[in-house]
């Protein structure tokens, strides 16, 4: 009885064992399987930061190359001859796609043999070889290639830039640097003021200097045209007069307040710029022309002009080289900003490193 009783009770017991280890062994497998999961998903995660910063600095890479290397191209191929330029242009184009495709293929095989000693070796690779090229950028040498670039990407347009540039690196040029210093000297005392109305009205802050410069040479003074103080202010827009008093929380403008007059001068030129859709040299020929004549945009509508270059012939005894003048003492302040002096144009390479510090305004910075 004793036997028998002890034999039936060892079926509950093994299939209760049998659970057990069933369980265990579910649980068992479960845990590790969540683990390689995880692992997995982190690998995945890895390895696309890994090619992401890979085709990043690859992109990176090329993109610097073709900008130097077509920059060069265009500047030393210029011209219109068939044989002579346009032909090796175009061949120097096709030796590029080669030569890219080359690059691809070699990289190719050069990552999978990397990626057998480490998966961080093509990154880094990518990273060093954006770096060096990137390094580049600060360099007066690359500046000029980049304006090569610009001008042929721009086309037209971008000439047409280029030559008002030279025009206003001339007229630095001719300036006298010891009357420039002294000028900016006294710009000090107007600094705050200015820099105030820059940013009230969203306007270059050296552009405002420049005005400052031509109009007054920082001397405010009421003129015998009517020009009053800072800014020689004449006829302001309604509208800027409206916005002046907005911004300064007044009821009453003083045009021989430094202050208020550039705050006027701020809002002024900002009208005109935004009627001239940003183009900074009809923006600072609309300033300087007023309401005189219907203003710049009726002279422009009535002969068809289209830009600074086609209306000039139309300008007559109007201050046609006015925007050249403010340009260039706006860069002369952008200089004793950058350089903390004058720097002579004609010498040593200052020419090249002036253009590619850049005139305020015309968006020539790198």
């Amino acid at each position: 009885m004793h036997k028998t009783a002890h034999i039936g009770n060892t079926k509950p017991k093994a299939a209760s064992n049998k659970r057990k280890r069933k369980a265990a062994t579910r649980a068992g497998y479960n845990l590790p399987l969540k683990r390689q999961k995880k692992d997995q998903s982190s690998a995945f995660k890895r390895k696309l930061l890994m090619a992401s910063l890979e085709i990043l600095c690859l992109g990176i890479t090329a993109i610097l190359i073709i900008m130097i290397l077509l920059g060069y191209s265009a500047n030393r191929l210029t011209g219109t001859s068939f044989f002579s330029n346009l032909l090796p242009f175009a061949v120097g184009v096709l030796a590029l796609i080669v030569a890219a495709c080359i690059f691809i293929i070699g990289w190719w095989k050069l990552r999978k043999w990397l990626q057998l000693h480490s998966e961080l070796w093509t990154p880094m690779l990518s990273i060093v070889l954006a770096l060096l090229l990137a390094s580049s950028v600060t360099h007066d040498q690359f500046a000029q290639a980049y304006g090569n670039f610009r001008t042929l990407v721009g086309g037209k347009k971008e000439a047409g830039r280029v030559t008002l540039a030279h025009q206003v690196y001339a007229a630095y040029r001719r300036h006298n640097l010891t009357q420039l210093q002294k000028m900016i000297g006294r710009a000090q005392a107007y600094q705050q003021a200015i820099e105030d109305a820059s940013k009230a009205f969203g306007v270059d802050v050296q552009l405002l200097q420049g005005i400052a410069a031509a109009e007054s040479s920082f001397i405010p003074r009421n003129s015998h045209d009517g020009g009053r103080g800072l800014f020689q202010i004449t006829h302001p827009p309604k509208t800027a007069v409206d916005q002046t008093f907005k911004q300064l929380n007044t009821d009453r403008l003083s045009l021989n307040n430094p202050r208020h007059n550039a705050f006027i001068a701020a809002a002024t030129f900002k009208h005109y710029l935004s009627e001239m859709k940003g183009d900074p040299f009809l923006g600072l020929l609309a300033y300087n022309i007023g309401p005189a004549n219907g203003g710049l945009r009726f002279i422009m509508q009535q002969y068809g002009a289209t830009d600074f270059i086609t209306v000039q012939p139309y300008l007559q005894t109007l201050p046609r080289d006015y925007p050249i003048r403010v340009l260039s003492y706006a860069l002369a302040f952008r200089l004793w900003q950058k350089e903390g002096k004058l720097l002579a144009y004609e010498k040593d390479n200052n020419a090249i490193h002036i253009q590619r510090i850049g005139i305020p305004g015309l968006h020539t910075e790198l």
